[in-house]
């Protein structure tokens, strides 16, 4: 009898270790920053099945099995770059990845056609190539001889395909009723006459105005490029609910004018992307050791080749402009993002719905690693680390109308998340110190080098 129920306990045991675990991953013992600005919580074990995040406890673990030991570490959610051009996302998708970008808002770009829009967002969906979740715009809603076909010539700018040029209003029906077929977030919108000398005009005021009454039609959103007040002033006159650039705009606190436009966006509870890496990448070259980071990849680093007598003239130029443009003595890094993080935390503490984007796409402008590069600039101006995570997470997301789903280390949520082995609280820097990267539940390759 007894030899019986030996051989039925070793039975049961051999039985229940071959049992699949009843989660997909577990991270225990974590310490999470859940981006939804609360405090940090200690100890805490994640339970993931599938591609969401089952639940959150600080309760023993009997699994052994797909187990992350989080003792010591943080999480924090999967980061968005809500300000995104790529005109080889192949190459550009594994980098945002290993950076811990699991979202990127894709902004129209020269090659966006209705084509290389799906391509991206089929790569997006998949599993097997590390890629971000891919939100986008509709095409540019230009015109012809403006930003950004003539401030960035290409011949890939195609009208119709990669951007519309907007010739009459009545013809903005039609082009919104076209977009609207498709997956987009909203309507981008290029009001501003360019980031740099020379400039070209501005879109005249009736375009924005009818661009807002028709996409509001199909329930979609405007997004619109801005560089300067006067442009500010054109968007929030026109009906626009989101702004896709800070540089180059100043709010006064005191200026009853700029209290009212700010409270607009309140009131349409728009979204507003900061974008301030636009000005460090253009003093990347009088600055070659920020190429020296030992978080940038190899890749990247080979920048350094380019850094030709003529781009350091170009980079002398824009320092004098910035400098008269703040009215600031000094030409540091840290001069120019003071004002404008100032303002950036007064909008924040407003109420206004403030999302990290970074505009990568241009030169010195990095897929991954200069969002991290954002969110160094707002904590140099000031912002507090909880703050600007929750700008790259939460916030991001509920400009996308995902906030359901994402933004977020919430039960329910698509487990996309990044395990830090260091404190990002401590210093904002330390969201590089990048362990793991979660995306849909599933542990992301990243690049070795």
């Amino acid at each position: 009898m007894k030899t019986v129920l030996l051989l039925f306990l070793m039975l049961l045991t051999a039985c229940t270790s071959t049992q699949e675990p009843e989660f997909d991953l577990i991270i225990s013992n974590v310490s999470i920053i859940d981006g939804t600005g609360a405090e940090i919580k200690n100890g805490q074990n994640i339970y993931i099945k599938g591609n969401t995040i089952h639940s959150i406890n600080s309760n023993k673990i009997n699994q052994t099995q797909k187990v992350i030991d989080g003792t010591g570490k943080y999480v924090i959610p999967g980061l968005f770059d809500c300000h995104v051009h790529t005109s080889d996302f192949e190459n550009d998708f594994p980098r945002f990845m290993h950076y811990g970008v699991t979202s990127v808002f894709i902004t129209g770009g020269s090659l966006c056609t209705n084509q290389y829009y799906a391509a991206m967002r089929d790569q997006g969906n998949q599993d097997s190539i590390p890629s971000p979740r891919v939100f986008h715009t509709s095409q540019h809603f230009s015109m012809e001889g403006r930003h950004p076909s003539k401030t960035y010539s290409s011949s890939n700018w195609r009208d119709g395909e990669s951007i519309f040029y907007l010739r009459d209003t009545l013809q903005i029906e039609t082009l919104i009723k076209q977009v609207s077929k498709y997956p987009i977030v909203g309507i981008k919108l290029t009001i501003e006459d360019g980031p740099a000398p020379p400039f070209v005009e501005r879109m005249p005021q009736e375009f924005i105005n009818k661009t807002v009454k028709e996409a509001s039609k199909y329930k979609l959103e405007v997004f619109a490029h801005v560089s300067d007040n006067t442009e500010l002033e054109m968007a929030i006159q026109g009906g626009v609910q989101n702004l896709v650039h800070f540089t180059g705009v100043n709010i006064d606190p005191n200026n009853n004018a700029h209290l009212n436009l700010i409270q607009q966006i309140k009131n349409r509870n728009g979204s507003w992307v900061t974008t301030l890496m636009i000005d460090k990448s253009f003093l990347y070259p009088v600055h070659p050791e920020w190429l020296e980071a030992k978080e940038m990849l190899p890749i990247y680093k080979e920048m350094k080749n380019e850094l030709t007598e003529e781009r350091v003239e170009r980079a002398s130029f824009y320092i004098e402009i910035l400098k008269e443009e703040y009215n600031l003595e000094e030409g540091t890094l840290s001069a120019f993002m003071k004002p404008q993080v100032e303002d950036i935390q007064f909008l924040n503490e407003m109420g206004v719905n403030m999302v990290l984007g970074s505009d990568t796409g241009n030169d010195f402008n990095f897929c991954g690693y200069s969002i991290h590069e954002e969110m160094q600039l707002l904590e140099l101006g000031g912002m507090k680390p909880l703050d600007i995570i929750k700008m790259g997470t939460h916030n991001a997301a509920k400009m996308l109308n995902v906030i359901d789903t994402q933004g977020t280390i919430e039960k329910g949520k698509f487990a996309d998340m990044i395990l830090l082995d260091k404190n990002p609280l401590n210093t904002i820097k330390n969201t590089l110190s990048i362990n793991t990267v979660v995306k849909n539940g599933k542990i992301q390759k990243r690049i070795t080098y």
